[in-house]
């Protein structure tokens, strides 16, 4: 055991916990066979999600069957050294969806998922914007004064990349933040608004497709809500159409 770690609990008590400053050279398999191996003495352990990708390394949620189980592994094992590390321990921001599935009907899952799934694209949206900001604004370049600079005009080539260092960061389509509309491309030129209806009017809050006048293979999907929305672009993206399978690209319309 470590020396003492400060507590570090900023969230309220939940069957979640949050695990973060793990050794990050180790294997998924085997640092997720470690850490059900320690956490299990405390409770049982429902799910145990800890992912390679590079934002993620080094954290890990497990998640178990009820809240007491959680307060005493976080008392216990804070400050616990796991392959020469200390982890340091809080509670989850949100309920994790094997909770919510155990808890809750198959309505509040889904939704409990949509809204995971919105949060998760408008932080990428974010980062997205940001990133671009960055690439466009040189080094040592001053932020234009809005106040003293005038406004640009739209032109015909406003789709063009721009010169201006000053100029709005366009953000890629594929992390454009959720909204109810659609945006449908690469779609085989035989399908028709009854064909997409078929495909996209499954979804809750379904409205209307509309196709674009002298535009082949793209289509806007519309629905009530950004539920709807997320849930079809989540579940047709990709899909594969026509007679060559072709695969679909459906973003969130710019806004």
């Amino acid at each position: 055991m470590a020396a003492a770690v400060q507590s570090g609990i900023t969230q309220p008590p939940n069957s979640t916990v949050y695990v973060k400053n793990l050794e990050e050279r180790i294997k998924i398999e085997d640092l997720k066979e470690a850490l059900t191996e320690i956490f299990s003495e405390y409770g049982n352990v429902i799910d145990l999600v800890a992912k390679k990708n590079l934002k993620a390394k080094g954290q890990a949620f497990v998640v178990f069957e009820d809240v007491e189980a959680a307060e005493r592994a976080i008392k216990e094992v804070q400050g616990f050294e796991l392959f020469d590390k200390p982890m340091l321990l809080d509670y989850a921001k949100t309920r994790s969806d094997a909770t919510v599935q155990k808890e809750g009907n198959e309505e509040e899952f889904e939704s409990h998922k949509r809204r995971r799934l919105a949060e998760k694209e408008r932080k990428q949206a974010h980062q997205a914007a940001e990133e671009q900001k960055k690439l466009k604004r040189p080094a040592g370049a001053a932020v234009p004064d809005t106040a003293t600079t005038r406004p640009t005009k739209a032109t015909r080539g406003a789709g063009l990349k721009s010169s201006n260092p000053g100029a709005g960061a366009v953000v890629p389509e594929e992390y454009l933040p959720p909204n109810k509309i659609l945006f449908v491309q690469n779609l085989p030129e035989d399908y028709d608004v009854d064909g997409l209806t078929a495909i996209f009017g499954r979804f809750e809050g379904f409205r209307e497709v509309r196709l674009v006048p002298g535009r082949r293979g793209i289509a806007f999907v519309e629905y009530e809500a950004e539920a709807g929305a997320i849930s079809a672009k989540e579940s047709t993206s990709g899909m594969g159409l026509g007679a060559e399978s072709k695969p679909i690209k459906v973003v969130y319309q710019r806004q």
